[in-house]
């Protein structure tokens, strides 16, 4: 392999990895994985009048609307009397996200290590299983992640199945940008791995 070449998927392994371990470490740092919205028909004119509206990361719940709007509350005190949420229903999914928490951790702590082993490994070429260990770490990481964020989505699927069917209510919810940024984060992790010289 030309020197050229080495050199090009040297930088483009670099730039994928530490745009992944960018991505991640925003994502879990805001608060936008899922946007909710609840309310009620009126049956009069038909149009909708938002009760409790908010936007939760993995450490933040942040009402948007109704009575509690402009209050953010750390995740695991939201189930606190004075906080008030409109239905059971997304009390539970606030609660069952938490169970996702921990694997985007990991995963940030994955990818910082690998990033770390990988540029020592360029400064050093000649250590050719930096390069080895750094696609596993990397692989890790995005294992970590997309567990994550698959229990992330079936724990709200769950919840929102099990929601009560009633047309004088309406229920929204999407996914946010920070969900966004952990997704592509995954990808470019793995993406990452690729543009490497073989193990040899």
């Amino acid at each position: 392999m030309s020197s050229c070449s080495s050199r090009a998927l040297t930088i483009l392994s670099t730039v994928f990895g530490a745009c992944g371990l960018l991505l991640v470490g925003v994502a879990v740092s805001t608060d936008y994985w899922l946007l909710m919205e609840e309310g009620i028909v009126l049956q009069q004119n038909q149009s909708m009048e938002v009760k409790m509206a908010l936007h939760s990361g993995l450490w933040r719940v942040c009402f948007v609307a109704g009575t509690e709007n402009g209050r953010c509350v750390a995740s695991e005190y939201f189930t606190e009397p004075e906080i008030e949420i409109t239905t059971e229903n997304t009390a539970n999914i606030l609660k069952m996200v938490r169970t996702a928490t921990p694997f985007p951790m990991v995963s940030l702590l994955f990818v910082f290590t690998a990033f770390v082993i990988s540029n020592i490994g360029h400064i050093r070429p000649q250590r050719t299983i930096l390069a080895f260990v750094s696609g596993i770490f990397f692989i890790l990481s995005g294992l970590s992640l997309v567990v994550g964020l698959v229990l992330y989505i079936s724990s709200i699927n769950d919840e929102v199945m099990n929601r009560p069917r009633e047309p004088e209510q309406f229920f929204n919810y999407h996914y946010g940008w920070s969900f966004a940024f952990a997704a592509s984060s995954f990808l470019l992790k793995e993406v990452s791995i690729c543009p490497r010289e073989p193990y040899i």
